[in-house]
C-alpha cells in the first residue's frame, strides 16, 4: 500500500470515519499510540475524521453570510477554513517528515498547484466573462482588479482603495472573496519553509508550537497597533496576510504540539467533550457578541484561533461523540468535498440570482445553494477528482523516492 489510503485524498480529509485510521486510538480512554513517529518508516497516512464536515459547516456559515444582513457571523466561516488550512497541512507535512525524514518542496507545491489553480481559473474565467457580457448587473472590469484575483494579491488590491464589501472593485460581482485564497496562497508559499526551519532549529516539538503561538503573539501585537496606533480600517487587519496569517498558524500549532491524530493526549475525552469545548463555544460566542470594533478587528480573531482548538480536537480524536457525529454524515461529508469549489462559486451565483430572480431572501437563497452547489459537484467531478489521482501518484513516488536513499536530514 502507498503512504496514502486508496480511495482517499490525503488534503481533503475523509468521510471514512471509523477508527482504523489511527493506530491504538481508543474511543473510551482518549489515548493512543504515535503514528509514524520513527523517520524512515513506512505507514500509512491516517485518515482525518470530521475534516468534511467542518468544512461543509464553514462553507454554509460564509454563503449565509453574504446572504443575510449582519449581524450573521459570516467570517467565522473564513477563520474556520484557515485554522483547517493550517492544521491539515502541518499534519501532512509532520507524516511526510517522518515517514522520510525530509519534506519535498517540489512535491509539495505541485500538489497545491494541481489542488488549488484549476478549479479556481475556471470560476474566475467563468465569472468574469458572465460579468463581461452583462450577466451578473452593472460590472466595471479593470485589468489591474483581474490581475490582483489571478495572482492571488486581491487582498492588498482591495486594501489599497480601500474597496469592499459592495464596493465596485473592478473584478467579477462575487469575486472579492478571492481575497481569503490570497492569503491561504501566501501561507503554502512561506509556511513550509518555516516549517523546515522549525524542524532543524528547534529540538521539540512543543518548542515549535510554541514558536508558532508567540508569533500569533507578535501578530495580535501588530493589530493592535495598526488599530489602536495607526487606526487604520478595520479591513487592514480582516484582509491583509500580515495580519490574518495567525488563524492559520493557530491550526499548524495544534498539528505540531496536539495533533489529535497523531499524538497521545493530555486530557480525558470526558475532560474534552464536557469542559474544553464548552469553553471553546463560549468563548467564541462571548467574542461574537462584543460589539467593540476595535476588539473586532484585533483580539476577537486570536480569542477565535485559540477557541477553536478544542473543538478540532475533539471533532478529530472523537467523532463518534453526539455533537461531532452529524459531522460525519455521508452527505455532510460529500459537501464538505465540493466546499472549495462551493467557496468559489456561492457569492457570483448569489450576484445572478440577485440580478434575475426578483423574489425574497429564502427563494434567493434556495436558489442560490441548489445552483452553487450542483455547479461545484460538477466541478469536483470533472476537475478535482481527476487530479486527485495525479496527487496520490505524486506523494507515492516521492516517499518511494526519500525511503530508497539515506535521510537528508
Amino acid at each position: 500500500m502507498g503512504p496514502y489510503p486508496e480511495g482517499t485524498d490525503p488534503e481533503s480529509g475523509t468521510t471514512d470515519v471509523s477508527h482504523r485510521q489511527v493506530d491504538g486510538l481508543s474511543r473510551k480512554t482518549g489515548t493512543g499510540q504515535t503514528a509514524g513517529a520513527h523517520p524512515g518508516v513506512r505507514s500509512s497516512t491516517p485518515e482525518i475524521p470530521s475534516l468534511n464536515g467542518i468544512r461543509a459547516l464553514a462553507v454554509a456559515v460564509v454563503f449565509l453570510g453574504h446572504l443575510l444582513p449582519p449581524p450573521f457571523p459570516g467570517q467565522l466561516g473564513v477563520t474556520v477554513f484557515f485554522f483547517l488550512s493550517g492544521y491539515l497541512i502541518t499534519t501532512l507535512l509532520r507524516i511526510e517528515y517522518q515517514q522520510s525524514g525530509n519534506i519535498s518542496l517540489r512535491a509539495f507545491y505541485l500538489r497545491r498547484v494541481l489542488r488549488i489553480f484549476p478549479p479556481f481559473y475556471i470560476v474566475l474565467l467563468g465569472a468574469t466573462l458572465l460579468a463581461a457580457i452583462g450577466q451578473l448587473g452593472a460590472t466595471r472590469l479593470t485589468g489591474v482588479t483581474l490581475l490582483s484575483e489571478a495572482t492571488y494579491w486581491l487582498n492588498y488590491r482591495i486594501l489599497a482603495f480601500d474597496w469592499f464589501p459592495g464596493d465596485p472593485f473592478g473584478g467579477a460581482p462575487g469575486t472579492g472573496v478571492y481575497w481569503s485564497l490570497a492569503v491561504e496562497e501566501h501561507f503554502y508559499l512561506l509556511f513550509p519553509l518555516l516549517y523546515l526551519l522549525l524542524l532543524r532549529h528547534v529540538a521539540t516539538r512543543r518548542r515549535q508550537a510554541v514558536v508558532l503561538l508567540a508569533v500569533c503573539g507578535l501578530i495580535l501585537a501588530w493589530r493592535c497597533v495598526l488599530i489602536y496606533v495607526l487606526h487604520s480600517s478595520g479591513n487592514r487587519t480582516y484582509m491583509a496576510t500580515d495580519t490574518r496569517m495567525d488563524s492559520l498558524l493557530f491550526g499548524c500549532a495544534l498539528a505540531i504540539g496536539a495533533n489529535p491524530v497523531l499524538d497521545k493526549l493530555r486530557w480525558t475525552e470526558d475532560a474534552w467533550e464536557l469542559l474544553l469545548v464548552p469553553l471553546g463555544i463560549a468563548g467564541i460566542l462571548i467574542g461574537l457578541a462584543i460589539s467593540d470594533q476595535g476588539f473586532h478587528e484585533t483580539i476577537r480573531y486570536t480569542i477565535q484561533g485559540l477557541c477553536l482548538a478544542p473543538l478540532f480536537v475533539v471533532a478529530v480524536r472523537y467523532p463518534n461523540w453526539w455533537l461531532i457525529k452529524p459531522l460525519n454524515w455521508r452527505w455532510v461529508a460529500w459537501l464538505g468535498l465540493c466546499s472549495y469549489s462551493m467557496y468559489l462559486l456561492h457569492e457570483t451565483v448569489l450576484s445572478a440570482v440577485e440580478t434575475h430572480v426578483h423574489a425574497g431572501v429564502i427563494v434567493v437563497g434556495v436558489v442560490s445553494a441548489v445552483t452553487t452547489v450542483a455547479l461545484a459537484a460538477v466541478i469536483r467531478e470533472a476537475v478535482e477528482k481527476p487530479l486527485q489521482a495525479w496527487r496520490r501518484r505524486l506523494s507515492r513516488a516521492h516517499l518511494d523516492r526519500a525511503t530508497q536513499q539515506p535521510s537528508a536530514t
